[in-house]
């Protein structure tokens, strides 16, 4: 009589064995393709579209924080230059200013990055959701089964739809 033990070592590798031989027809017929979704982000119009948005919206902002980098440097440049011609009181005024200006300074930078960055999701957000719809319709329109794209070690040029979604979202 054999034991339990011994039972118990193949069993599980005959159900794999027998699963795997009943599931081969399927994917015989499994229609897959693959879709660099990073690209399609980096080169859809929409995206470039989305960072001019961006700029046109922010652009304003960061030319008054360089402005407000130039003014400092100009004060703090006037007052190593003038420092020996300054009265006490006129010295200790211009650095307050300067102090003052570089507080603000930190304040509107941080401001605006934190505006920027909230702005830049959401566009990345829309465009992600653009990208995905894209991705679908191709998908059920060509009869694909399955679409892989991050975590994809190889595909072949075969089975990559990276340009067709391209072309569906507008790049010639």
């Amino acid at each position: 009589m054999k034991s339990a033990t011994s039972t118990s070592r193949w069993l599980p590798a005959a159900l794999a064995a027998l699963f795997a031989l009943l599931a081969a027809p399927a994917w015989a017929e499994l229609k897959v393709g693959y879709v660099n979704a990073v690209k399609v982000i980096e080169e859809a119009p929409q995206g470039e579209a989305a960072l001019k948005k961006l700029e046109a919206e922010f652009g304003p902002r960061d030319k008054k924080l360089v402005a407000m980098q130039g003014r400092i440097k100009q004060l703090e440049d006037e007052l190593e230059k003038n420092a020996l011609l300054l009265k006490d009181t006129e010295r200790r005024s211009k650095e307050h200013e300067i102090v003052v200006l570089k507080r603000d300074l930190r304040r509107a930078t941080q401001e605006f990055r934190e505006d920027y960055n909230l702005r830049r999701n959401e566009e990345l957000a829309s465009l992600q959701k653009l990208v995905f719809n894209a991705i679908v319709e191709i998908a059920k329109q060509e009869s694909y089964d399955l679409i892989l794209h991050e975590g994809t070690i190889y595909a072949s040029k075969k089975v990559d739809l990276t340009e067709k979604v391209l072309k569906r979202l507008g790049k010639k």
